[in-house]
């Protein structure tokens, strides 16, 4: 079959992503409907689209009336247990129309050749050998949401529902890009929150086929993204999806004129700190964000503001920077630790930390300028803080 519809996604030949919102599709539970293109080898060369597969997206198109859709890498080995390849390969946001899909398609196909993929692997699984070849997309329907966000489910018995919510599209949060919304709900109901700065929104361009960011408002900087019966709905989703799928999931959702919608879902593979700490007096100098990532070390401080400070990282520096793009993940090889201005716990860059084993703190305000470059410091990545030496 040259194409698959989401409802009929198989392991096999649609990757993993695909598979599990294939599952939650089938159960009844709110996932936008679209369609697969089959596992393809980015090895073989034959990453362009042919003529009949062309006319199979158009058809598929077709069936669901022409919308705005995210096209999303469904890789071998992506999104599984072991390891999530957070944000190592590309995704488009936006298209419409079989040219521009069918562009989306390659893209999607041909990152699996960035040099990134292959740096995240080496290092996540380095006592396995990388998932075999292989690359299906997924293509479905946009969702364009007021707010938007991930959640992690309760990973023991006992633990809290987390969850971290920005206005706009959840690029911004898995991005890292701003300091989002936290929301903790206990076993009992009750729920703690903190809001973010989320100082920036990212949202949906349909007339030019991409993405758009700009400024929040100040009152709308100051305000909850989710009210506390969004915040249960979102509990009560987590848990289905949980038992549905067998284990703790990492959930990417979206809400739209209140409707709540269920964008990905795969296993949780490293655990989380806690959000409380201790209570313990911080040191006078000591700065402190969000805990992204366990453990505690010591380095010097490398502030990095762009690709072009990428050389100056050495084995055991402690990267400083605003937030991480997936085209950092080759520094997480060398860093001995990230420190972050903006971002959560939830974002691409805590997990792939967490998965690498190297402490993290995210969203630790203005810490490129009262930082400096070069000087030792302590990071304790399950405590959140930055301590100078």
């Amino acid at each position: 079959m040259m194409l698959t519809r989401l409802a009929d996604a198989d392991q096999e030949s649609c990757g993993g992503k695909a598979t599990m919102l294939g599952v939650l599709l089938r159960a009844g539970l709110p996932v936008p409907d679209g369609f697969v293109i089959p596992k393809a080898d980015p090895a073989a060369g034959n990453m362009k689209i042919t003529r009949s597969l062309r006319a199979a997206v158009t058809a598929e198109l077709v069936r669901l009336g022409d919308p705005v859709v995210a096209v999303r890498s469904s890789a071998t080995g992506e999104d599984g247990a072991e390891a999530s390849a957070a944000g190592q390969y590309e995704s488009v946001i936006g298209a419409q129309g079989t040219e521009s899909v069918c562009d989306a398609i390659e893209t999607c196909r041909s990152s699996a050749h960035a040099p990134r993929v292959d740096h995240y692997w080496s290092r996540a699984l380095p006592a396995a050998a990388p998932p075999a070849p292989g690359m299906a997309v997924l293509v479905q329907r946009m969702i364009a949401p007021d707010a938007s966000g991930v959640m992690f489910t309760p990973q023991q018995a006992g633990d809290p529902t987390r969850i971290e919510a920005s206005w706009g599209l959840g690029l911004s949060v898995v991005g890292g890009t701003v300091t989002p919304d936290t929301y903790e709900v206990q076993p009992d109901g009750s729920i703690a929150y903190a809001v973010g700065s989320k100082q920036t929104r990212i949202d949906l361009d349909a007339e030019r086929g991409s993405v758009t960011t700009r400024t929040v408002a100040a009152d709308q900087q100051r305000a909850r993204a989710l009210d506390d019966r969004v915040v249960k709905i979102l509990t009560g989703l987590g848990s289905r999806i949980a038992e549905i799928l067998g284990g703790p999931q990492d959930v990417e959702w979206a809400v739209a004129d209140d409707a709540v919608w269920v964008l990905q879902a795969r296993p949780i593979t490293a655990r989380l700190p806690a959000t409380r700490t201790s209570t313990l007096p911080l040191s006078p100098q000591a700065l402190q964000g969000t805990p992204g990532a366990h453990g505690v070390v010591t380095g010097g401080a490398r502030i990095v503001r762009g690709p072009s400070d990428f050389q100056a990282v050495q084995p055991g520096d402690i990267v400083i920077c605003h937030y991480t793009d997936p085209a950092w993940t080759p520094l997480f090889r060398i860093a001995a630790g990230v420190v972050t201005e903006t971002g959560g716990a939830l974002s691409h860059a805590a997990i792939v930390a967490r998965e690498y084993g190297i402490p993290a703190v995210l969203g630790v305000p203005d810490a490129l300028n009262l930082i400096e470059n070069g000087s030792q410091v302590t990071l304790d990545g399950t405590a959140g803080t930055i301590t100078p030496l």
